[in-house]
């Protein structure tokens, strides 16, 4: 049997991201907006509204990929969530970490459905 995760951002009531990683996106935005967890990110910015998500059969790689976009800059969250796919290479250059393995993780969180500048 296969396994679904999904690396999702929400925008917040105060126009901020947050970026988690779930097996059911639709239950856990709901969670967000109900407020469950009273000191969660999302509970004083409520409520809050599913602007991405990319899914997974492989946890490891999920995990992988939430933990380098909670890093990202908004701006580069913003690019991501448009589909500005082009921007996140020129916003990635001069980092500590290479363009290459940038666009093999946005092209495997989008399942090789990307612009050809994500080409290996």
């Amino acid at each position: 049997m296969d396994h679904e995760y999904f690396v999702y951002i929400v925008r917040c009531a105060d126009g901020s991201l947050y970026t988690g990683i779930t097996n059911d996106v639709q239950r856990r935005v709901s969670e967000h907006n109900l407020g469950k967890d009273h000191s969660a990110y999302t509970y004083t910015r409520r409520p809050v509204m599913l602007v991405y998500s990319s899914y997974f059969q492989d946890v490891h790689e999920a995990i992988s990929w939430e933990k380098r976009v909670k890093r990202w800059s908004k701006r580069k969250k913003e690019a991501l969530i448009a589909g500005r796919f082009n921007d996140l290479s020129r916003y990635a250059q001069g980092k500590n970490y290479s363009l290459h393995k940038l666009c093999v993780m946005v092209r495997q969180a989008h399942h090789d459905t990307v612009p050809e500048i994500f080409s290996d």
